[in-house]
């Protein structure tokens, strides 16, 4: 394995060890604020500090690139999200966080159909994704019950789809060739532009009160410039460099890095069926990367 390759798998992992200790952030926040006002203010924050970490303007070589960066910035962050959150509001979470987790299969499914040059698909990827996902439902549903909701479940399919769609539009991108920052900052553009009309659909208000509380503005710091602005230039890196599949297959560890964050900061204790249930995703996640 070469040092980029390592890099890119770093950079993978850092990114999900953010993103699997986000919720503690986003519970927090969800106390007085509603989850698109969450989403809003965590994607201008991180656009702002992307402006500032890296201003020169991204000048496109082709005009067609830009439909490609507005399909990325609707999939990724506005209808991903989006989607993800009104699922919440009709399914338990545990279903969401396991219907979520099949987007690496709907990766490696869509690399294979439309990027034919992309990873090749082996065995031991399929073996690996049942594998995690045995783990994932583990964690996911310890010690309680599998409760369908077609409408909340079906939302989450296609949450996991449309991330899928995602990994593969910055794959493309990648291949142009440009800053890995200037490409983000695109991206988070159109997303902010694309969330604008749901601001009015749903409960949205801007109160200036609520960011000065300090426990509510270092939560938002933390989406925005950490979960945001950072991870999406890391994720986006990691993707450029390993491929799609391989770095959506990162995902699977979100639930262990949730189980993991609530013991260490809500001093949950960890159950034998959650630990069976890493267990079994972390060796999804051995054989799904290994070659």
């Amino acid at each position: 394995m070469d040092k980029k390759t390592t890099t890119g798998h770093i950079t993978a992992l850092i990114t999900i060890v953010i993103w699997g200790t986000t919720f503690i952030s986003t519970k927090i926040l969800l106390a007085d604020f509603t989850p698109i006002e969450i989403l809003f203010f965590r994607f201008l924050l991180g656009l702002f500090v992307l402006i500032i970490v890296y201003p020169k303007r991204l000048r496109l070589k082709y005009k067609k690139q830009e439909l490609t960066f507005a399909v990325a910035g609707l999939c990724g962050i506005c209808l991903y999200y989006l989607l993800e959150n009104i699922a919440l509001t009709y399914t338990m979470a545990s279903n969401v966080g396991v219907i979520i987790s099949v987007a690496p299969f709907f990766t490696a499914v869509l690399s294979h159909i439309f990027m034919k040059t992309e990873e090749k698909l082996k065995a031991q990827f399929f073996v690996g994704f049942i594998v995690a996902m045995i783990g994932i439902c583990f964690i996911s549903f310890n010690g309680s019950k599998l409760e369908l909701n077609p409408l909340g479940d079906i939302l989450s399919i296609v949450a996991a789809f449309v991330w899928a769609v995602y990994s593969l539009l910055t794959r493309k991108i990648s291949s142009y060739g440009y800053n890995t920052i200037q490409t983000t900052r695109r991206i988070f553009t159109y997303g902010i532009i694309f969330m604008l009309p749901f601001l009015f659909a749903f409960d949205f208000s801007l109160n200036v009160q609520k960011f000065v509380k300090p426990e509510y503005a270092l939560n938002l710091i933390y989406l925005g410039i950490g979960a945001s602005a950072l991870c999406f230039v890391t994720w986006n890196y990691a993707v450029k460099v390993l491929g799609a599949v391989k770095t959506s297959v990162y995902i699977y560890m979100v639930p262990v890095i949730t189980v993991a964050t609530s013991v260490i900061v809500l001093k949950e204790e960890i159950t034998w069926v959650a630990a069976i249930g890493i267990g079994f995703t972390l060796t999804g996640l051995f054989l799904s990367e290994s070659r």
